[in-house]
């Protein structure tokens, strides 16, 4: 063959093409065209014993739009001292600084004794035992 490397492997590489280019005109030809044809989604749903599998409800979430927050250094609501990492915020959602941290300084709007009613009665289930017949 006398060939250098480059010039054998070139053409090999040619041989290599016009061979599949051939066998994919006798397949066109012959009628087998592209890869052979895919399940349909609901074939590929059914199960083994050719029953359909139902996916579960997916529950949706609400998402709730978050707060822009106004650029700048946290403040505390009342005093507007910068309070930065010191901040305490409050169940109000409002930012407050140490002195201001509790709910009879600052005027709280949260109403604690509702809540504290609500997580009372989720703790505490009513237990109701079950009427006895008369004899």
């Amino acid at each position: 063959m006398n060939m250098c490397s480059k010039c054998y492997k070139d053409m090999t590489l040619k041989q290599e093409q016009a061979k599949a280019a051939a066998s994919s005109i006798e397949d066109i030809v012959n009628g087998l065209r592209g890869p052979p044809p895919r399940r349909s989604p609901l074939l590929s749903r059914m199960g083994p014993l050719g029953r359909l599998k139902l996916d579960a409800p997916k529950p949706t979430e609400v998402v709730e739009p978050k707060t822009a927050k106004v650029g700048g250094p946290s403040r505390c609501t009342t005093c507007k001292k910068q309070v930065g990492l010191t901040g305490f915020k409050c169940r109000c959602s409002d930012l407050f600084c140490g002195s201001h941290r509790y709910s009879d300084k600052h005027d709280c709007t949260f109403d604690y004794r509702t809540a504290g009613h609500e997580a009372i009665a989720k703790a505490n289930p009513v237990v109701k035992a079950e009427k006895l017949d008369k004899i």
